[in-house]
């Protein structure tokens, strides 16, 4: 196998700022940098919008919506500690995972603002404000509410066009995440009007020259494989679509997880090696 450069597009999620993952943001970066990587997003999820956005696990430590708000300033500050303090051991890039929910608009605005991150990851982990990553029980409500499976895809591929369109995110996050708790998505997939949502969207990638998350976090989901499914792999690198490894570590047992498989496939689908770095913000939403 050819020798691939370590970094990832998509990481860094940590104990201290998100309740799924674990260790502290400082250990994690350590690890980081052990496991040789040369540049890392931090990419943080960013804080609940509202008391209704408020996940379960949030909630059970008492947590509500105005203490996600003061840890996710406190995120950033432990960002900017980080990178002066390891400067000269790996570069690391501070940014957030956005979220596409109802009041989540004039939030993202205010935090870009507020932080001035480095670039945003473009995510849909709600459709029509359910979630449908967390539990196969919240997203068979969603799939109940949408009329469907195939009805939620196309949902979920729309949000997701709007958000590429609105914020033109550096980076796009586990661009078909909606498959996760869907045995059969490859046929799914496959249905015309998801297909051709799936085409129009990569289009717009393409188009604003964003990057396409290779999330190998999916090869310890349902369905074991990375986001994007190897048939979009495959589609993008064909259109010429940068495409970027994200390890989305939460936690250091992750950090660097399952990278040499992800290289390999990348390798099959045609995907270069040189890896390029995300595009920076302006502040006015768009790229440098």
């Amino acid at each position: 196998m050819l020798k691939a450069p370590k970094v990832s597009v998509h990481g860094g999620h940590s104990g201290e700022f998100c309740n799924h993952a674990s260790d502290s943001l400082e250990q994690i970066v350590l690890a980081y940098i052990d496991a040789g990587f040369s540049w890392v997003g931090v990419t943080e999820h960013m804080h609940a919008v509202s008391e209704e956005f408020v996940y379960p696990d949030e909630r059970e430590a008492g947590l509500n919506a105005a203490k996600l708000k003061s840890r996710f300033g406190q995120y950033f500050a432990e960002c900017t500690r980080l990178k002066e303090k390891y400067h000269d051991r790996i570069e690391l890039l501070v940014a957030f995972e956005i979220e596409s929910c109802s009041g989540s608009v004039a939030v993202i605005e205010h935090i870009i603002d507020t932080f001035k991150p480095d670039y945003i990851v473009g995510s849909v982990h709600h459709v029509s404000d359910f979630m449908i990553d967390y539990s196969r029980d919240e997203y068979d409500k969603a799939v109940r509410f949408h009329g469907g499976v195939e009805q939620l895809f196309c949902q979920y591929f729309d949000q997701q066009y709007e958000m590429i369109v609105r914020y033109k995110p550096s980076v796009v996050g586990h661009f078909d995440l909606i498959r996760l708790f869907d045995p059969d998505y490859l046929r799914t997939l496959s249905r015309p009007e998801v297909a051709n949502r799936v085409n129009r969207n990569l289009e717009k990638v393409r188009e604003f020259d964003l990057i396409l998350d290779f999330n190998m976090a999916g090869f310890d989901k349902e369905g074991r494989e990375p986001f994007p499914t190897k048939s979009i792999l495959n589609q993008a690198a064909a259109m010429g679509i940068a495409i970027v490894p994200g390890d989305d570590s939460h936690g250091v047992s992750m950090v660097g997880r399952h990278y040499d498989k992800g290289i390999e496939r990348l390798i099959e689908a045609g995907v270069g090696l040189d890896f390029r770095k995300p595009h920076r913000l302006n502040y006015e939403g768009r790229q440098r």
